[in-house]
C-alpha cells in the first residue's frame, strides 16, 4: 500500500492533546495513541445518525498492531484517519494513522469483530452495515 496522508482516509476527525497525555520526558505517552485511535474508531462505529452494529450484539477488539513512527507533543492536536481495509462476514480489519503537524507519528491495524451479547461469539454484520462501510474502504 502507497504512503498515506490524511487526505486520503475517507474517515476523519482530531483529538485535543491533553496536559495530562504527557509523560516525564515532556512527549505524550505512548498509552494515548491508543486513546486517539479510539475517537477515529468510534465515530464510525456508533454514528448518531444510523446504527451499523446489530440489535444485541457489540464490536470487541480481536487483534490491534500500532507502529510508533514519532512523538506527539503538548499542546496541539492529533488528526485521525481511518479507513477500512476489509469487511469480513462478522468482522472488520480497520488501517488508521495518526497525524500531528501533517507528519504521520503512528499507524494501526485493528479487527474489529461483532460478537453475540448473549454467546460471545462472532455474529455477521447486516447487508446495511456492510453497505455503508462499503464507502469508507480505502483504495489500495
Amino acid at each position: 500500500m502507497k504512503e498515506l496522508t490524511l487526505n486520503d482516509f475517507p474517515l476523519q476527525t482530531f483529538d485535543k492533546v491533553r496536559y495530562a497525555d504527557t509523560d516525564r520526558q515532556g512527549h505524550v505517552n505512548n498509552a494515548a495513541f491508543s486513546t486517539f485511535l479510539e475517537t477515529g474508531r468510534v465515530e464510525f462505529l456508533y454514528p448518531p445518525e444510523y446504527a451499523i452494529l446489530s440489535e444485541g450484539a457489540s464490536f470487541v477488539i480481536a487483534s490491534l498492531q500500532l507502529e510508533f513512527l514519532g512523538e506527539i507533543t503538548w499542546p496541539g492536536r492529533v488528526e485521525i484517519g481511518t479507513g477500512i481495509l476489509r469487511i469480513g462476514n462478522s468482522s472488520i480489519r480497520i488501517l488508521q494513522q495518526l497525524f500531528q503537524a501533517e507528519k504521520c507519528v503512528a499507524r494501526a491495524e485493528t479487527i474489529i469483530v461483532q460478537v453475540d451479547d448473549r454467546s460471545g461469539k462472532g455474529s455477521a454484520l447486516s447487508d446495511r452495515a456492510k453497505e455503508k462501510m462499503r464507502g469508507w474502504l480505502l483504495n489500495k
